[in-house]
């Protein structure tokens, strides 16, 4: 049989029209993912001679420059730290939502929950940072409040241009992305098990703590790793609010590539950044795997 053959029948086959159904989209991510990402790891290699020019052999001074000067390191730990707090702060305050949306609302009200939860994705994500500037300002309007009913005399200067500003607004965009996934995972949730686990003696607390949070966990993973992975690299929050005691490291490879004229570092930091987020989300998702397998273990023991 010829290879032309071959190839016909396999693509009448289930399996390769199935390959020709993902093969356009697949393309297009390898062209614009793929390729950039490889792109930015190759010129980290290489050195910036000019403003287009590059030596492109291979060094690592990059690299060693990026893990041993100080202000690197600093950036890297505090975006480390205000994704770390912004990831705690939107998941602790998102779980009760998704769960009182999940447990608390009638099933024909649900849709409208959702409806409300997500409505500040209707408005352009500048617009919400440049709300919270209006709010977190020193007149703003959460200083002018708090002097109108007497709580302070002076406006608080802490709020604005620094890193507790950076947290506030990014906990506040990354909100709805940590309250659906949870919420899915709460509406999987089968309430039979719950029903089991109270006729059996258990309390609404233990029932919780032993039941509907493992059975929810990797909901709960997947918001961390939706929250986390983008707020470590965002840039536009930090500039607008942050102050530069509130600057993160996708602002320093900004500078690199469009101010400084050092692409290959830029690039190198880039990488770094990359690594680590996906040694966190790696970690994470062992989690998540565990979780789901002790999930299963525990509904083939309610079964038997």
């Amino acid at each position: 049989m010829a290879a032309s053959d071959r190839i016909r029948r396999f693509f009448r086959t289930e399996q390769g029209i199935g390959m020709l159904l993902v093969s356009p989209t697949a393309l297009y991510a390898l062209l614009l993912l793929a390729v950039p990402l490889i792109a930015i790891f190759v010129i980290s290699f290489w050195t910036q001679t000019g403003v287009r020019d590059f030596d492109t052999g291979f060094t690592l001074a990059n690299y060693k420059e990026a893990l041993t000067d100080p202000l690197y390191r600093q950036l890297m730990l505090r975006s480390l730290m205000v994704s770390g707090l912004v990831t705690l702060i939107t998941v602790v305050l998102a779980f009760p939502i998704a769960y009182f949306v999940s447990f608390g609302v009638k099933p024909e009200h649900k849709s409208l929950w959702i409806f409300l939860i997500t409505i500040p994705f209707w408005t352009s994500y500048l617009i919400r940072v440049f709300l919270w500037k209006v709010i977190l300002g020193y007149n703003g309007v959460l200083n002018s409040g708090l002097k109108l009913v007497g709580l302070i005399d002076e406006p608080l200067s802490f709020i604005l241009y620094n890193v507790n500003a950076v947290i506030i607004t990014l906990a506040h965009a990354y909100a709805p992305f940590a309250i659906l996934p949870i919420f899915v995972a709460l509406e999987k949730i089968d309430r039979s098990l719950l029903e089991a686990s109270r006729d059996l003696g258990e309390s609404r607390t233990m029932t919780f703590l032993r039941v509907t949070l493992p059975l929810a966990a990797p909901g709960v993973v997947a918001a961390v790793l939706i929250v986390f992975i983008p707020t470590i690299g965002d840039y536009v929050t930090p500039r607008l609010v942050g102050g530069p005691g509130g600057l993160m490291i996708a602002n320093m490879i900004q500078t690199q590539f469009l101010r400084l004229n050092n692409a290959p570092l830029g690039a190198t930091l880039a990488v770094l950044a990359m690594l680590i987020v996906a040694v966190i989300a790696v970690a994470f998702l062992l989690l998540g795997n565990r979780a789901a397998g002790g999930k299963a273990g525990g509904k083939k023991g309610a079964r038997k």
